[in-house]
């Protein structure tokens, strides 16, 4: 996430400074400071962010299960209580929120793109392996656990 976060910096740094140097001094000052709705989203994007992924980590202490995400063969039991009751991902639906969040401070629309990538990214290499394993171990426990709950909300 940190990469993620890192990359969308950047780029709102380069697309910012291409639109500062095109620009009138008036809308400089008027872009230097937060907008109302901004400092409603950013503050409600990432105590909801923070939420979901504390609640993650919490149903899964409460399983006694490990929270490891490079290690999904060795969860000792399918979480399916709490948050993960409306989420099969409330861990990685939470970064991606902070990194919503982020976006929103940066106030670059090319920002978007990080949490994009952040999302195929989780999709492609953590999401589907970690279903794969759950499947192999759980079996059709976990096949009606994904019939029920979405991946995201």
């Amino acid at each position: 996430m940190l990469i993620f976060a890192a990359l969308m910096w950047g780029v709102a740094q380069v697309t910012h400074s291409i639109k500062i140097t095109s620009s009138t001094a008036s809308t400089i000052a008027a872009d230097s400071s937060l907008s109302f709705v901004q400092l409603l989203a950013i503050p409600l994007l990432l105590a909801l962010g923070v939420f979901c992924a504390i609640a993650g980590v919490i149903s899964f202490n409460r399983a006694e299960t490990t929270v490891h995400p490079l290690k999904p063969e060795t969860a000792s039991s399918l979480v399916t209580s709490g948050i993960y009751r409306f989420s099969r991902n409330p861990m990685y639906l939470g970064m991606a929120l902070v990194l919503c969040a982020w976006a929103c401070y940066l106030t670059s629309i090319w920002s978007v793109a990080g949490i994009v990538g952040f999302l195929l990214y989780m999709y492609r290499f953590q999401i589907r392996p970690e279903e794969r394993a759950l499947e192999a171990i759980f079996g059709q426990t976990f096949i009606d656990y994904k019939k029920r709950v979405r991946p995201w909300i």
